[in-house]
């Protein structure tokens, strides 16, 4: 009860503290909250007003933002542009083809698909490998493709089980079951998110895939779950949260529908803005003074009650451990009671043996005394001999007393006699005149400093003015500046999008023109006879086409006249009109213009895609080798029955051919996946393995006395279910510190990171010794320390070869190796030292396992005399560090060099 009323007496002062900020605290929130209702309607409907096209402007920002492209997503744009145009078989990117049955499922999607969302969907892995060419001989970039015809996707016997677990359970569905796309497409979609299930959160995901009936399943009969948020499980069991960016981006390409009613909205907004300042105004502003002065006023009062928090819970930690210290204590003081009871009869014991002897000695002292005390009268001898003990006691210490009083006046005469009065005045008295004589021209001089200081306030006072002038039309040029800037900015991107526009026009009247080449080419090799033009007619469009070609000219010869473009512009015009006149293009164009379209359809003179120029083309193709067989059947080939038979067994051993081709593309996916298996499992085993050896060895190389529980460092996959897909990483938390990246440790935390995952490859796959170069350079004096009682306590799995400067290496190595320059031959000498002879430590004993106490004191005790030169040098001159320095003996510099620890 005393322990407690203690307790509450002294915390009883921040408590009291803290509800007094905190009733100030709400009457200053509370008044503050009154002075914002009181603002006049016009500034709550104009502050509604610009909130919305605040919210409006930053989701449209958004927007622009997720669909501006950079100019590597721009390349990535035109390259499937042109990938569509001169191969039929690419249908584009999977996000473009797909989209989720529900705009909740955005995010889930787009994390379950991963990557392969971005990936480009082609008919077969031939169209791919053209793909890939035309990408390579281009050097547009590299680019993921879906071939449809080889793709691998769950079986289906997996997918309708969990399908009918999704639809027992409505928490719960298939990622494929969410994406709606065509039938054409649906292959693909399979392939990217495979049997990954859709959750409707993350407590969900986790009773699916860490049931109990799950648990013990196979590795393929797994799930992989995602949730709406955009957390995954994979079947490996690990759990990865967060969004990223580039996730966050590609989900938002998926909503497009609201932007056009936004932009509407905002338009409505503007013009409800604009009207309500024609009629009242920009607002009072009013209170914006007294507002201000309360929310200083809150924000100093929450920071006083943080600051009131904190002492209180200081105050508490403190009050907890005194009374651990007071429950301590009282353990010891039961114990100190105890013996000092015994203490006491063994006190009492010896009182009473001491008593015994005196009795004793009184009695001898009465047989030999008594004769003298009858002689002389005493009674007490004892009481005698103490009365006359104790006057000449007296005596001496008053004689003392009286001789150093003596000695002190005689000092103080002394000193009195020999003091300088006079000098002393006339000091004073000079010093008190030249002190007048300086107040009087310090005075003199703060009148002449307050003129020149009132002259230099009305300058500045005019040099202000300019410098607020200046400042104002600064600040009108740096609009007009910005104004323009902006103009230029979108004149520039205007002056872009009507360049690539031509380029792609460009290419495309490029393929226009080889398509016409190689068509009036196959129809001479063919010797189809195309219908011609009469001679009127030709010599009309040769007049037409001479007109043309001269104003082409003249617009040539007007636009270089009339101003000098930039280098990549002037040589993309040259190039287009130097194609225009080649001579091929001119023979092919004039050998178009005499033929005669009249006869043509209508429908056949219109542009079409090239999916429907393919199907136009299969179409006459298909007619041409009918027409082609009736002729062959009007008149027939007497040798077709031979030539039958020579092609039936070429089937046929195509035929075979293409079956054992069959069997042995399965035997090897069948190897390859056996490989894929056995790689990945060698990998996980060894990245288990060294990941837990991390942790330990991280932990003994950052323990210390002050730190017990050392550091933490972990290594995490990006893909777990196919490591060799993504990256590695690597974090270290040293002791007392927050998670950060590695880039932002130290030099010495990252060199202990560094070596500690050193070690733990090495516990994997040792190798049969260390040679390490100055890995001790970044590293402070404790933490070589610590590295090199590591390399102390596992000298017996590994040898070690360190170079090294530091002085504390040398110490902890067996033998020295050092290379020094010889002066009298220009060469270089190594001289060789073993220091097992002198470690008088190992003689003793054996050096302690890291975990067990007698290695703590050790490093701490070591710790300790690393600490304390430290702090010594801090009371040494400089000067005596130049004198030890000058004592050093000019060979010994001159033989000292880099050295080498050697730890077998």
């Amino acid at each position: 009860m005393h322990l407690a009323h203690n307790s509450n007496h002294s915390t009883s002062p921040q408590l009291q503290s803290l509800k007094k900020t905190q009733s100030e605290l709400a009457t200053s929130e509370s008044t503050l909250s009154t002075l914002q209702k009181s603002v006049s309607e016009y500034q709550t409907k104009r502050t509604t007003i610009e909130a919305q096209l605040e919210s409006i402007q930053n989701t449209l920002r958004q927007a622009k933002d997720d669909r501006r492209k950079d100019k590597e997503e721009e390349r990535i744009l035109n390259a499937i542009g042109a990938l569509k145009r001169h191969f039929p078989g690419v249908k584009g990117r999977l996000v473009d083809l797909c989209r989720p049955t529900q705009n909740r499922y955005n995010l889930a999607v787009t994390v379950a698909g991963g990557k392969d969302m971005d990936a480009i969907v082609v008919d077969t892995k031939k169209t791919a490998f053209d793909c890939i060419k035309y990408l390579r001989d281009q050097r547009i970039g590299t680019a993921t493709f879906l071939p449809l015809d080889s793709l691998q996707t769950p079986s289906p016997e997996s997918t309708e089980r969990l399908r009918g677990m999704a639809e027992d359970d409505g928490r719960y569905r298939l990622a494929a079951d969410s994406i709606r796309v065509e039938e054409e497409y649906k292959r693909a979609v399979l392939y990217a998110v495979g049997n990954t299930m859709i959750c409707d959160s993350l407590d969900v995901a986790r009773e699916l895939c860490f049931s109990r009936g799950n648990r013990g399943a196979n590795v393929d009969d797994r799930v992989k779950a995602v949730t709406i948020k955009g957390a995954v499980i994979s079947k490996a069991g690990t759990m990865t949260g967060g969004v990223t960016k580039d996730d966050t981006n590609r989900a938002g390409r998926f909503s497009d529908q609201k932007l056009e009613e936004l932009r509407s909205k905002k338009d409505a907004l503007e013009v409800e803005r604009e009207d309500l300042d024609t009629e009242a105004g920009r607002g009072s502003g009013s209170h914006t003074a007294k507002s201000e002065d309360l929310r200083n006023a809150i924000g100093n009062l929450r920071n006083k009650e943080q600051y009131t928090k904190s002492d209180l819970e200081y105050t508490k930690k403190k009050l907890k451990e005194q009374v651990a210290l007071l429950k301590s204590s009282k353990k010891t003081f039961a114990k100190l009671d105890k013996q000092a009871t015994d203490a006491e009869e063994g006190c009492t014991e010896a009182q009473d043996k001491v008593t015994s002897h005196r009795q004793e000695v009184r009695d001898i002292e009465e047989e030999h005394f008594a004769p003298f005390r009858e002689e002389t009268g005493i009674s007490d001898l004892r009481a005698y001999d103490e009365a006359i003990g104790k006057a000449r006691e007296d005596f001496v210490k008053q004689r003392t007393d009286l001789r150093e009083h003596l000695a002190k006046l005689t000092a103080k005469k002394k000193y009195e006699d020999e003091k300088d009065f006079e000098s002393k005045l006339a000091k004073a008295s000079k010093k008190k005149s030249n002190h007048e004589s300086q107040l009087e021209e310090a005075e003199a001089t703060e009148e002449e400093l307050l003129s020149k200081v009132a002259e230099v306030n009305a300058k500045l006072a005019d040099a202000e003015a300019t410098l607020k002038q200046a400042t104002e039309t600064e600040q009108e040029k740096d609009e007009v500046v910005r104004d323009a800037r902006a103009v230029l900015k979108e004149a520039e991107g205007d002056f872009n999008k009507v360049s690539k526009s031509m380029n792609a026009e460009e290419s495309d009247i490029m393929v226009l023109r080889q398509k016409l080449h190689e068509t009036l080419q196959k129809a001479r090799v063919d010797e189809v006879e195309l219908p011609m033009l009469d001679d009127a007619t030709m010599d009309e469009d040769e007049d037409m086409e001479d007109s043309q070609s001269s104003k082409r000219s003249s617009r040539t010869r007007g636009s270089t006249s009339g101003g000098t473009f930039s280098g990549t512009q002037g040589t993309q015009d040259t190039e287009h009109f130097s194609q225009r006149d080649d001579a091929k293009v001119s023979e092919d164009r004039k050998a178009a213009g005499k033929v005669d379209f009249s006869s043509m359809d209508e429908d056949l003179k219109m542009r079409r895609s090239a999916k429907e120029e393919n199907e136009l083309k299969k179409k006459f193709e298909s007619k041409i080798s009918k027409l082609t067989q009736d002729i062959d059947s009007i008149a027939p080939n007497m040798k077709a029955s031979d030539a039958f038979d020579t092609m039936t067994e070429k089937v046929k051993e195509t035929v075979e051919d293409f079956n054992q081709a069959k069997e042995d593309g399965r035997k090897a996916n069948e190897v390859f996946n056996k490989v894929r298996k056995a790689r990945a499992h060698k990998f996980n085993t060894a990245f288990k393995q060294i990941d837990a050896a991390l942790k330990i060895i991280y932990t003994d190389m950052t323990k210390s006395s002050k730190h017990p529980l050392g550091g933490n460092a972990y290594l995490s996959l990006d893909d777990s279910d196919e490591p060799y897909r993504g990256g590695m990483k690597f974090n270290a938390m040293p002791p007392m510190k927050r998670f950060r990246d590695m880039e932002q440790l130290s030099g010495g935390e990252k060199t202990v990171a560094a070596l500690s995952l050193l070690f733990a490859i090495h516990s994997y796959r040792p190798a049969p010794f260390f040679i390490m170069d100055e890995v001790d350079a970044a590293l402070d004096n404790v933490n070589v320390l610590k590295v090199c009682n590591y390399i102390r306590q596992r000298s017996s799995d590994f040898q070690c070869i360190v170079i090294s400067l530091k002085d504390m290496f040398f110490e902890r190595s067996e033998s020295l190796v050092g290379i020094c320059r010889d002066v009298e031959t220009s060469a270089s000498n190594s001289m060789t030292l073993d220091l097992t002879k002198f470690d008088r430590k190992k003689k003793r004993k054996v050096i302690s396992p890291p975990s067990s106490p007698a290695a703590d004191e050790e490093e701490a005790e070591e710790e300790e005399e690393v600490e304390k030169p430290k702090r010594k040098r801090g009371g040494k001159k400089k000067k005596e560090e130049d004198d030890d320095e000058e004592e050093e003996d000019e060979p010994k510099r001159k033989r000292r060099g880099r050295s080498s620890g050697i730890t077998a």
